[in-house]
């Protein structure tokens, strides 16, 4: 035990600091009560005095890591208008999550909403709103930027867990998909590349994530400047 483990007294700050900590390094599944409990130098029981579970160690994770990003956000300052205000926080909560790679499976599979994470879309909101979209428009834009204020893209398939190159995998496949499949093989086979240039995900990168971003408020801005659309609320347009 060292000098600093006996002079702070354990409370669930120390606690939430060490687990984030392992799994920066060894990953969300090293996060167990008696791998914090090691790592603190005290016994696993008495960190139930300050988190009552596993599952709530995981909620207290999915909560620090939501005010990490929107702490973040708030030094970066204001960013102009509403569109680089809000590429600016999804992109300085993408490098939050890439120190905390754990963070975008680590949000998917909590059960309870972290209160911070309804703090943080109230800020979204009113980022969206106090720029001169409608609220109808403003809830469209958050259905189609999801997890993309937190940071990631939520992938369609996910890679199986230990799978350090699923590249690999996916080239032993891709020539009994060509016959059956001709586009999505040679889609594949294009888009194959350094899986560690993916730091969320299998098709997560960084250029991706910026393509993707652009393309969703470039369109957000189009329909604030057509308002004839908002009319329609039924139907979808395409504009020439």
């Amino acid at each position: 035990m060292t000098a600093n483990q006996v002079r702070d007294p354990l409370s669930r700050s120390r606690v939430l600091s060490a687990a984030i900590a392992v799994a920066d390094v060894d990953g969300l599944s090293a996060v167990t009560m008696r791998r914090i409990a090691s790592d603190l130098g005290v016994e696993a029981m008495s960190l139930y005095h300050h988190v009552p579970s596993k599952e709530r160690l995981l909620d207290g994770l999915a909560e620090a890591l939501v005010v990490e990003i929107a702490e973040a956000v708030a030094a970066r300052g204001p960013g102009g208008d509403w569109g680089s205000s809000l590429r600016a926080r999804c992109l300085t909560a993408r490098e939050v999550m890439v120190r905390h790679r754990w963070g975008p499976e680590l949000i998917g599979s909590r059960r309870e909403v972290p209160p911070s994470l309804l703090a943080y879309f109230e800020a979204v909101l009113a980022t969206l709103v106090e720029g001169g979209l409608s609220y109808h428009l403003a809830h469209r834009a958050l259905h189609a930027l999801g997890s993309m204020v937190l940071g990631f893209s939520q992938e369609l398939f996910a890679v199986p867990q230990g799978d350090d190159d699923p590249g690999a995998d996916v080239e032993a496949e891709l020539a009994a998909m060509a016959e059956a499949f001709p586009h999505l093989t040679a889609m594949v086979a294009s888009e194959l590349h350094d899986h560690a240039e993916d730091p969320l995900g299998w098709c997560d990168s960084q250029a991706e994530f910026e393509f993707t971003l652009g393309l969703i408020l470039d369109g957000l801005a189009r329909h604030q400047h057509a308002p004839d659309l908002e009319a329609h609320r039924g139907t979808s347009s395409v504009l020439p």
